[in-house]
């Protein structure tokens, strides 16, 4: 036997401790999911009544027209039985290879083994074939209403990403070689991410994005010097330290989302939007939401937008002994930014000069990817869920919105992590999107039902702090920012909510990419470019289609449109004032509190 030979054989002893490893992390495992608590069905997946419906039309037209029916039987057959004898045709001639492949690119089949080993590419072939005849029966159902063909659609694709050969060792070349080349530590290693997970979220599974070992909040991410100057048991209230000699007279108050943190505007230095709007010469306040428990089971709408939105521009006009505020909304704090701006409307309180929207909804009438979720059987055990523990727990919401892009937060990670044993990736981002936060009962279900089931805001039917509100009691100038791909605040359903509000001055703004990287896009990084057209008397697809495009972030094209409604220049201002005593260092203590 040769040195090379020797080198390449399985080291057995290795081997064999690492199988005495797995068994000792499967007791762990075992005991792990032992600590899983009763499911509610209803948060679990759609109710049987969409099975139901599905059955149904399927049913009825395979009764009504056969012929169509076993068109899509034959095709898939046929396509089948050719591609079985394609491949015993290049076995049979001694090709230990796999025979033409036509399938769409799909970077879950990116190792060249997928393409060249026969088992491999057999295997991915029929299942892209199986694929291609799942969508197209459930694409040619009659029967259905558009939201129960959405509904059908979305749940489909996730049976079929479930179901990837790439989410099994057996058929995964890249696991399977991975294991082999490490006499099995991947394996071990994998399973002990895996023991981890399931720890770690009391028996459930929730794949670890990143690696919450990298970053450190207040250390390397949310490092813009500024000062906590207020707080009450909603929210801390955060002024950061000039950076220029003078400053816009009037303040700026960013309110984020409280589904998630702040600190995405502040990640790392060279992407903080907080960072560029202090160094443009701004006065910046920004809210840091607590992270509620079940003692916070009655906050809703209403205490937000009167403890939280009105406090905190109460302050801010203390503060800095200014009549008016600009402020900034992102995603739901901008839809409850809407509705405190209609609120103040009807109370004649004139305090926020101008207002923008990032990624914010007000018009649910349609609720794009989402809407999946919206309907009465997962709200139902939502509200179930709630009732019984005070507050929605963070796990629901993070594992919701992963399986809105399941291949890339799901079955990606969960491959990397799990069979090919990789530690998460240093990735600020993915480790931010992980640190999710829980959402006050009362709360949860008002927005819910009130704000996407009903679509009461548009409709102008909505009840807050005694005042029935609409989107055309919003009449201060406005800017809205919406991005194109965004999954989660369609930009159409964005754009018909800013055109039915009421003020007489709006801005709309269109940036490339999706719900976090269309909004944090430095002018540095020139990545993803803008639309702009000032004509918003127009169907969405029209706007575009006569919009302007530029090759540059929106930034400083917002940061124009926010220098007109920004006053004089006066003396830059430190944080907190006699009446308000600095409390703490940003980032503040709530953004550091984790959900139990």
């Amino acid at each position: 036997m040769t040195t090379e030979e020797k080198a390449n054989e399985p080291d057995l002893d290795r081997l064999n401790q690492n199988l005495a490893h797995v068994e000792e992390l499967t007791q762990r495992l075992i005991a792990a999911l032992g600590r899983k608590k009763p499911a509610n069905p209803a948060l679990q997946g759609p109710g049987q009544d969409l099975f139901m419906k599905a059955a149904a039309a399927y049913v009825q037209e395979m009764m009504a027209n056969p012929s169509k029916m076993l068109e899509h039987q034959i095709t898939y057959w046929g396509k089948s039985l050719q591609h079985y004898v394609e491949a015993q045709k290049a076995l049979s001639q001694g090709q230990l290879a796999a025979p033409e492949d036509h399938t769409a690119s799909d970077k879950r089949f990116d190792n060249p083994l997928w393409q060249t080993h026969p088992y491999f590419n057999f295997i991915k072939q029929q299942y892209m074939l199986n694929s291609e005849a799942m969508e197209r029966a459930v694409g040619d159902l009659d029967g259905l209403d558009q939201r129960e063909r959405r509904r059908v659609e979305y749940f489909t694709r996730q049976i079929m990403d479930m179901f990837s050969p790439s989410n099994f060792l057996g058929t995964n070349p890249e696991a399977l070689s991975r294991a082999v080349e490490t006499d099995g530590q991947s394996l071990v290693d994998g399973l002990e991410n895996l023991v981890r997970d399931i720890e770690a979220n009391d028996g459930d599974i929730l794949v670890t994005l990143a690696d919450k070992d990298a970053f450190k909040v207040g250390e390397n991410l949310a490092t813009a010097e500024g000062k906590v100057v207020y707080r009450n048991r909603l929210f801390e209230l955060i002024q950061y330290a000039p950076k220029t000699e003078t400053v816009h007279a009037t303040p700026l108050i960013i309110f984020p989302p409280w589904i998630n943190k702040f600190y995405i505007l502040d990640l790392k230095p060279q992407n903080s939007l907080i960072r560029w709007v202090v160094d443009q010469g701004y006065t910046l306040f920004v809210v840091s939401w607590k992270n509620p428990d079940e003692s916070y089971a009655d906050v809703g709408l209403d205490t937000y937008v009167q403890e939280g939105f009105l406090t905190a521009i109460s302050e801010v006009k203390s503060i800095t002994g200014q009549d008016q505020v600009n402020a900034i909304g992102y995603c739901i704090a901008g839809t409850t930014l809407s509705l405190t701006l209609a609120l103040m409307h009807k109370r004649g309180d004139k305090s926020v000069r101008s207002a923008t929207f990032f990624t914010t909804l007000t018009d649910f009438s349609d609720q794009g990817e989402f809407a999946v979720f919206l309907t009465d059987d997962f709200v139902d055990g939502i509200e179930k869920e709630v009732l019984e523990k005070g507050y929605l727990h963070s796990f629901f919401m993070s594992r919701t919105f992963s399986f809105l892009r399941s291949k890339d937060l799901v079955y990606g990670p969960a491959i990397r992590s799990y069979m090919m044993g990789q530690t998460p990736p240093a990735f600020d981002l993915l480790f931010w999107n992980g640190d999710s936060t829980n959402l006050p009962a009362r709360m949860a279900v008002e927005y819910l039902r009130w704000l996407c089931q009903q679509d009461r805001l548009a409709q102008g039917t909505i009840e807050i702090c005694g005042e029935t509100l609409s989107l055309k009691d919003v009449k201060v100038p406005i800017c809205a920012i919406a991005c194109e791909t965004d999954h989660i605040a369609a930009w159409k359903s964005s754009y018909n909510g800013i055109s039915h509000m009421g003020s007489r001055s709006k801005t709309f703004i269109l940036s490339e990419s999706g719900h976090i990287a269309g909004i944090v896009n430095p002018p540095s990084r020139d990545k993803y470019g803008h639309y702009i057209n000032t004509d918003l008397n127009q169907p969405p697809e029209d706007w575009q289609a006569g919009a302007e495009f530029r090759k540059s972030s929106w930034w400083p094209e917002w940061e124009k449109w926010l220098k007109n409604r920004s006053g004089k220049q006066i003396p830059a201002r430190n944080p907190g004032d006699s009446a308000h005593p600095v409390l703490c260092d940003a980032p503040g203590t709530y953004v550091l509190e984790h959900s139990s």
